[in-house]
């Protein structure tokens, strides 16, 4: 563990004035302190600490207008331009079911935020920032020239915390992965796998067997699960992007999940990075992460959906793949036949 003191409020300042250029998760990660750390340390120099009460953010979103969605993890970020609405509010999780900006919202990791307000030049840039309890973003909404700036200022001035201190506490990040104990059977898996009838019962299905995503799908035969091999991802990318294929892409982290359901068309690797750079999406991907890619089978009362997961070593999912299509419908063959024969990796599941 990194014993080194962490830098005062002052000194995170001066490192963000010596370096304008760097990201802010970069510059964090070298103080050795996490983002929101960083942000909060500029308390009153262009940040307000906002509570993050994620069904009011949602209520007053919509009349701010066309943002920009951003949603990461350590390997991927996912950004949509679109507006805040078909809001569908819950304290468990909450949802925004817009045409261009989709999440699924999971409001109990949402720990810190901030109005952030940044000079660009002669522009000023602003965005709302949160944060969960280790201090790690979970989302972020960018103001965008069409935005509406009394909105957005009603929005922070109703969401402003009486807590304006430029220091911020963080707790280490939970394990949240199911323990494997080792006593689900492959005929059990088998059995209730086949028996689904709707793909959010995969996760209850794991939960009960104890099992991990990738422990299941060793275990369950290749028929529902096979292993892919590394450049599937780009084959992927750039064979929907001929055909214009609509997919539907997932990025999330413990606090949210962002979806793009289209065509992807403008894919541009640069080095380790596959990016997508379409009017309304960006998407930059850390291929060099992706330990394991896998197609997927699972059954539902249409049949069975198919889709494409890239995991990191530490078995954390990056980012998944489905053929857009709505609920009651079959999936789309163009999306079924593309996966299906995507190059496979030589090491394959045993069971």
């Amino acid at each position: 563990m990194d014993q080194r003191v962490k830098p005062a409020p002052h000194e995170i300042r001066r490192a963000r004035a010596d370096n304008p250029k760097m990201r802010e998760r970069d510059l964090a990660g070298q103080l050795g302190i996490s983002e929101a750390e960083l942000v909060a340390a500029h308390c009153g120099e262009g940040v307000v600490r906002i509570e993050p009460r994620v069904n009011d953010l949602l209520a007053g979103l919509e009349a701010v207008g066309e943002v920009m969605a951003l949603t990461r993890n350590e390997s991927a970020v996912h950004e949509k331009i679109g507006v805040y609405d078909k809001v569908v509010q819950g304290k468990q999780s909450a949802m925004v079911l817009g045409e261009h900006i989709d999440l699924r919202i999971f409001p109990s990791a949402w720990a810190h935020g901030f109005a952030v307000e940044k000079r660009d030049g002669d522009d000023i840039r602003r965005s709302l920032q949160f944060f969960d309890a280790a201090g790690n973003a979970v989302h972020k909404v960018h103001l965008r020239p069409a935005s509406n700036l009394y909105a957005y200022q009603k929005l922070v001035e109703a969401l402003a915390s009486a807590d304006q201190e430029p220091t911020l506490v963080t707790v280490p990040a939970a394990l949240d992965k199911p323990a494997d104990d080792g006593s689900a059977s492959v005929d059990e898996l088998r059995q209730r796998w086949s028996s689904m009838t709707d793909t959010h019962q995969f996760f209850g299905m794991l939960k009960s067997l104890k099992l991990g995503r990738q422990e299941a799908m060793r275990m369950v035969g290749r028929d529902y699960a096979w292993m892919l091999d590394g450049g599937a991802l780009q084959t992927m990318f750039h064979q929907a992007a001929e055909t214009e294929l609509p997919v539907m892409c997932f990025v999330g982290n413990r606090g949210c999940i962002q979806i793009h359901s289209g065509p992807v068309k403008n894919v541009k690797p640069m080095g380790p990075w596959i990016n997508v750079m379409d009017e309304t999406f960006h998407l930059h991907l850390r291929s060099d992460h992706v330990q394991e890619l896998w197609a997927v089978r699972k059954p539902n009362k249409d049949g069975h959906v198919t889709s494409v997961e890239a995991y990191d070593a530490s078995g954390d999912m990056i980012i998944q793949f489905f053929g857009k299509r709505k609920e009651g419908q079959g999936e789309r063959q163009e999306w079924r036949g593309l996966v299906e024969t995507l190059p496979a990796a030589a090491r394959q599941n045993a069971a």
